[in-house]
């Protein structure tokens, strides 16, 4: 049975794996297919909101490896339970729901959403089992 851990393991992953689009296309658009998928020297600068589009899902992608550790080891130690559900909901809101506001170009949402994320990924339920790998 898939638990709600990685339901937004899941979404959240779908969600970064989708963020790419309107960016690239930004720079098919700007640039010209050929340019876009080569290494020109000087190439066209994106759209302001596309730079930002691109800064967000690099940080997404960042994110994504930690968040996604810390889900699979709390169902490998089975420790999942209200708090790691909650926390991984808050999780994927604080990192979808801040996407538009950065690319609308205002930071105060994301900030707060930045600080949601801190604080799942070091201070929530994941900190709260008890893992012993050598008894």
């Amino acid at each position: 049975m898939i638990t709600i851990e990685l339901t937004y393991l899941t979404w959240t992953t779908v969600f970064t794996a989708l963020m790419w689009v309107p960016y690239i296309l930004n720079t098919i658009i700007v640039r010209g297919l050929i340019n876009a998928v080569g290494y020109s020297e000087n190439p066209k600068p994106l759209a302001p909101w596309a730079a930002r589009m691109k800064q967000a899902h690099s940080n997404a992608v960042e994110n994504l490896v930690v968040f996604g550790l810390l889900v699979l080891m709390t169902e490998a130690a089975g420790a999942n339970n209200e708090a790691t559900a909650l926390a991984c909901a808050i999780y994927f809101y604080a990192r979808s729901l801040p996407f538009c506001d950065v690319c609308a170009g205002y930071s105060l949402g994301s900030n707060f959403c930045l600080c949601c994320r801190i604080y799942v990924s070091n201070f929530s339920g994941f900190t709260n089992f008890d893992v012993r790998l050598f008894d």
